[in-house]
């Protein structure tokens, strides 16, 4: 899950002001955490106060996503979105924008199973992306993270993802001029999986992300969120990230790990 913050915050001042290159400081006093670390916090925190086998995540999700969703109101929010956080009567829009994927990432770890890995992810997004398409999209993530934290090979995984969720046949190089800002998942998942394919660490992962513009936070948190259990993270990228982080995040950051990423 930090490799999703990592990229948020790395991105997070690329979002209005693309950066159509690899070539850039990773942490400046400009960066933040956005929606897409508050939201995987919240994703979290679900997790953590679900049952054993997690049959209310759904129900803990709306409370948690609302609750620390409300704590950060300046978290870059689509409107609907925050409609959604502030309405007394919360219900799923049909959103098949990447918000669905950018916070899921946890649920790859708290998963015992690759099945279990999918429903858990299900059970976070349908809750307001129950459109067939940010289920996808939230899912073909969650399996990426699943199969990374468990050994899987880049080629596998791209199997696995090419076959049931995104066939891809571009490259960033052949994107870049053209790639346009797009909040669907149908069209950033894909760019995010591919700057995770073309990596060689999690930090080239994140600069391949913001490379080809877009929605930069939100693609770099995917393919971070992807690219930090096959690569590992390295502790200076962690201790950065950590330090744009408030107490309450970094609290539920360290009961998340300390329970389901055991040393």
């Amino acid at each position: 899950m930090i490799g999703a913050i990592i990229g948020d915050v790395v991105g997070s001042r690329f979002e209005w002001n693309n950066h159509l290159s690899k070539d850039f400081d990773l942490f400046v006093p400009d960066c933040r955490c956005t929606d897409d670390s508050i939201m995987s916090i919240a994703v979290a925190k679900a997790l953590l106060e679900s049952k054993p086998d997690f049959s209310d995540l759904n129900e803990q999700a709306v409370r948690w996503l609302r609750e620390i969703g409300r704590r950060y109101p300046d978290g870059w929010y689509s409107r609907r979105f925050k409609a959604w956080l502030m309405s007394e009567n919360p219900q799923p829009y049909e959103a098949n924008t990447n918000g669905a994927a950018m916070r899921v990432s946890a649920c790859a770890y708290a998963a015992r199973s690759l099945e279990e890995a999918k429903k858990l992810s299900r059970a976070v997004t349908e809750i307001t992306h129950n459109h067939p398409e940010g289920i996808k999209g939230a899912e073909a993530v969650t399996v990426a993270v699943y199969m990374a934290k468990n050994g899987s090979s880049m080629a596998d995984i791209r199997a696995e993802i090419d076959a049931h969720y995104y066939p891809m046949d571009f490259t960033l190089d052949g994107i870049r001029a053209s790639y346009a800002f797009d909040y669907t998942c149908e069209g950033s998942v894909p760019q995010a999986f591919m700057a995770f394919f073309e990596s060689n660490s999690l930090e080239d992962a994140i600069r391949n992300a913001i490379s080809i513009g877009g929605d930069s936070d939100t693609i770099a948190a995917i393919a971070g969120a992807m690219a930090a259990p096959y690569y590992g993270v390295p502790e200076t990228l962690r201790i950065a990230t950590i330090a744009y982080m408030d107490e309450g995040m970094k609290e539920i950051l360290t009961a998340f790990e300390q329970r389901f990423l055991p040393i």
